[in-house]
């Protein structure tokens, strides 16, 4: 498939988009998986191909099937969603490549801390009016200050995984 964007304005259709995120944790015996139903977003395609955009999710939205775990990940150890009710991926350079692959960069911020954060999406399906991105990239959460680690349990890298469909806004 060869994709050809329009310029212009595009929104995050919620409904028919998701984020989700797993971690190892148990000493990498156990994979926590969590998703999060707080999904908005929009962007904008410039002239000359490039995008721009923002994905928040709503921090206490994330649900991983178990009340008094998420209970704790919304709580001050994690997200702290009180004071830090937003998780942003701000785009500020996306560029779209020959092989329908989309180069991402921008930078997320996790509990009032942003960092540098840059991802590969492929376009899965696109059409005049929708385009269909998926990706999976991984987060240090230390680096956001999410370092909560009794007795050593959750060491490594965070897996975010998404499918973000996007629709034209008409003009």
């Amino acid at each position: 498939m060869t994709v050809a964007v329009k310029t212009g304005l595009w929104q995050l259709d919620a409904v028919r988009s998701a984020v989700a995120i797993e971690h190892k944790t148990m000493w990498g015996m156990v994979t926590v998986k969590g998703a999060f139903s707080g999904v908005t977003g929009e962007g904008e395609v410039q002239p000359d191909g490039t995008a721009r955009g923002v994905v928040t999710l709503d921090a206490a939205s994330l649900d991983t099937k178990n009340a008094k775990r998420d209970a704790h990940l919304r709580g001050a150890d994690f997200f702290d969603a009180e004071r830090h009710p937003s998780l942003v991926f701000a785009i500020r350079d996306a560029v779209l490549r020959q092989d329908d692959t989309l180069e991402v960069n921008g930078e997320l911020t996790v509990r009032g801390v942003s960092r540098p954060q840059s991802a590969t999406a492929r376009v899965t399906e696109s059409s005049a009016d929708a385009l269909t991105l998926t990706t999976e990239f991984t987060v240090d959460r230390e680096r956001f200050g999410l370092s909560w680690n009794q007795l050593g349990m959750m060491r490594g890298l965070t897996t975010v995984t998404s499918t973000l469909r996007f629709t034209r806004t008409p003009a």
